[in-house]
């Protein structure tokens, strides 16, 4: 085991060396005369939208129509599974490899930047001429080597950060879901619309380029809602949602985890109506696609990218967003493609996000560069219904808060029968005493009503003994190997360098709260005087700002009223370091929202 990455220079040489095959006749089905060409790709993953967030999964309340139909034309793996959380789905997605390989292990703090040593989905086939875009959220790194277009995408428009509405949000489009204020190919730009709907306009705007220039294309949607906030949400969704009753009795179930006897039926209502939004728009792409005579050999992908974001109808499963019970770490996983699968043919064998870039990649007929190691299977022969042969895995799901992973903590490890969990609580960086595990057998008792660990000794010891033997590996993968990617500057890729919140180490305080404290890991590629500029909300008072930088320490003078202050000419090393900014605050000291990092 230990899937280990050749450095960024092999893995071009390897590309360049051919070892990457560009896509040959891609008609997978037997008997059908369609053209013989390679496939384009369409992956759509939604933010915080549960399992249960469907008509086809058996919601009775929301509208969602056209995905319903997607899925009724699709084929599907049954048991598929994703992070509890965000970024760490996103790692795993874009690699095929267990996020803690990667050093993406959490969603904020320093510790949602994936490894820029670590290669994309996207980098392998934009080497294989295919065109590659992203559409939305990314959240594996907002600055320079971690970016979308550097690692792989060639057209971009995305959001900073986790999400709109949090600290990454430029000056003036904060918290703006309707004509929000995003990034195209690293350049701010100022949209019109509603974001989902931005987001698959200039997609499809996108699309119609690749076909009028003769390109097969990778075009990646991970929209950012249904993640909250809620304040903005389209209002003629809304409106219809607000006229009917939402409450928790509206989702009762034969079998299954029962929900609260009450909900809040307000955030349903406003998540719900994102939903339909994202149900509108994949009718949208579908009817493009249908205009442009693209859908036949157009692989169309649909899945979440963790539970829901709250506790509310996930089919009698239980748990949401954060939790390993299956609530929090199921997704539905629909593939259409008419050209090679067959509509409604269903795989129950166990999947997960490491299996994306290898499903794709095997479907458009790409080899796995020489030397990259992945952790993913294709899927592919489950989704065509071949009749090959199938290993039992072991499946492995572990995320919580925190600087560095925990043996035993929030995890889950999944066989084809049985699954063994440790919910020990996602918001703490760890657990006190012994861990208490669960163990459920997934063919008898797919809901997860009967704990049978005290029953069962000798499976917990098992399947405890292939989670350690993943831990170990996984921690294994390169030395230092949960350290956070330092962010470049003084490099032509990016000037300035807009440091967030998102990104820093958290010292103390809050870590969004207005008094928190941070610094933030950097790495000086030019030896050079920089200007550095820290903006915050309007001084109460005049004050002085303190900026460290490594060893050197600089003051700064600022007057009331001010939002910004700069520090000129400071001469930077080149190598690693840390950058710290502090101002005065009623109690103590407090960190800048932003640091603007000029090379002059």
């Amino acid at each position: 085991m230990n899937p280990s990455n050749p450095s960024r220079r092999d893995f071009l040489q390897t590309l360049l060396a051919g070892s990457a095959t560009l896509a040959l006749p891609c008609d997978l089905r037997a008997g059908t005369d369609r053209k013989r060409t390679r496939p384009n790709v369409i992956l759509v993953m939604t933010d915080d939208q549960g399992y249960g967030d469907l008509g086809v999964t058996g919601n009775p309340v929301i509208r969602t129509p056209h995905i319903d139909a997607m899925a009724r034309r699709s084929a599907q793996m049954a048991n598929f599974y994703v992070s509890p959380v965000c970024s760490p789905t996103r790692a795993c997605l874009m690699t095929g490899r267990y996020n803690y390989r990667t050093r993406c292990i959490d969603t904020y703090l320093g510790r949602s930047m994936m490894d820029p040593a670590e290669v994309t989905l996207a980098e392998i086939m934009r080497a294989a001429r295919y065109g590659t875009g992203i559409f939305g959220k990314w959240h594996l790194g907002d600055n320079y080597p971690m970016r979308p277009n550097d690692q792989g995408f060639e057209e971009v428009l995305v959001h900073r950060g986790g999400g709109i509405g949090q600290p990454g949000d430029p000056a003036g489009g904060e918290g703006k879901y309707t004509d929000p204020i995003l990034f195209h190919n690293g350049d701010r730009v100022e949209t019109k619309g509603y974001c989902t709907d931005v987001y698959f306009d200039a997609a499809m705007k996108w699309i119609e380029k690749c076909q009028a220039d003769n390109r097969s294309f990778f075009a990646y949607i991970p929209t950012n809602a249904p993640h909250g906030p809620f304040h903005d949400v389209p209002e003629e969704e809304l409106a219809a949602y607000k006229q009917i009753d939402l409450n928790n009795n509206r989702f009762s179930q034969e079998q299954g985890h029962k929900l609260p006897e009450k909900g809040d039926v307000d955030k349903r209502a406003r998540i719900f109506s994102m939903i339909t939004n994202i149900d509108q728009n994949v009718g949208r792409l579908f009817a493009k696609l249908e205009a442009l005579e693209l859908i036949e050999n157009t692989i169309v992908i649909f899945m979440n990218d963790n539970g829901p974001n709250g506790h509310r109808y996930v089919a009698g499963m239980k748990g949401a967003k954060c939790g390993v019970h299956e609530g929090g770490i199921r997704s539905p996983f629909f593939v259409h493609w008419p050209a090679a699968l067959r509509a409604g043919r269903v795989s129950d064998r166990i999947a997960a996000h490491i299996d994306v870039l290898p499903t794709v990649l095997e479907a458009c007929n790409i080899e796995l560069p020489a030397g990259l190691q992945i952790d993913g299977r294709s899927l592919l022969p489950l989704l065509r219904g071949d009749a090959v042969e199938w290993p039992d895995r072991t499946i492995v799901i572990q995320a919580h808060r925190g600087d560095r992973p925990v043996l035993y903590h929030q995890f889950a490890a999944r066989t084809q029968r049985w699954k063994l969990l440790h919910a020990s609580g996602f918001g703490r960086e760890r657990f006190e005493g012994e861990p208490q595990f669960e163990l459920y057998d997934m063919a008898a008792d797919p809901l997860e009503m009967k704990n049978l660990a005290a029953d069962r000794p000798e499976i917990v010891d098992a399947m405890r003994n292939k989670y350690e033997e993943w831990f170990a590996d996984v921690s294994a993968t390169r030395p230092d190997n949960f350290a956070p990617p330092p962010i470049y500057v003084g490099t032509p890729h990016e000037n300035p360098v807009v440091l967030t919140r998102q990104d820093w180490r958290h010292v103390e305080g809050q870590p969004w709260g207005a008094s928190s404290i941070g610094f933030w890991v950097i790495y000086v590629a030019t030896e050079e005087a920089y200007d550095i500029r820290l903006r915050f909300p309007t001084a109460e008072a005049a004050g002085e700002a303190v900026l460290t930088i490594g060893k050197t320490r600089s003051t700064q003078a600022f007057e009331k009223g001010a939002t910004e202050c700069l520090f000129e000419k400071v001469r930077l090393q080149t190598g690693k370091t840390q950058l710290r900014a502090e101002l005065p605050a009623k109690k103590g000291l407090k960190g800048p929202h932003k640091v603007d990092v000029f090379l002059r």
